[in-house]
């Protein structure tokens, strides 16, 4: 049987509640969470540390995605973009090409970005409420 998690999306109104959010879940019984980054994300969903076990098999729920859609949605990614063109210089191009990609309406929220790394880890099902 599928180990079921949930995530509140009333309790998401940026990347850095996000985040809180998933330590919350995914990390309440480490001495330590994981940092503002999808990287980050990324790893905790293959598991080996937090509530997911290596390669465990996952139902999660994201309640209330629809709110969590809005606030991880175009501004904010456009704003997460345009902070990291002026704090990074070594990758300056491809955010550039991510920014205007976005901007052209074929590029991927945050929000969408996060649904695309929970998609890569085949042992994990995404429910959105």
């Amino acid at each position: 049987m599928p180990k079921s998690i949930t995530i509140n999306g009333d309790l998401i109104h940026d990347i850095p509640s996000f985040h809180e959010e998933i330590n919350r879940i995914f990390m309440a019984e480490e001495d330590w969470k994981i940092g503002n980054s999808l990287d980050a994300f990324d790893d905790m969903l293959y598991g080996g540390f937090g509530i997911i076990k290596a390669n465990e098999s996952v139902q999660l729920h994201w309640l209330n995605s629809e709110n969590s859609r809005k606030a991880l949605g175009f501004e904010l990614t456009q704003k997460y973009y345009s902070e990291k063109l002026k704090a990074v210089a070594y990758n300056k191009k491809i955010i550039e090409e991510k920014l205007s990609a976005l901007e052209k309406g074929t590029g991927p929220t945050y929000f969408e970005i996060l649904l695309e790394i929970i998609s890569e880890h085949k042992n994990i099902h995404l429910n959105l409420y």
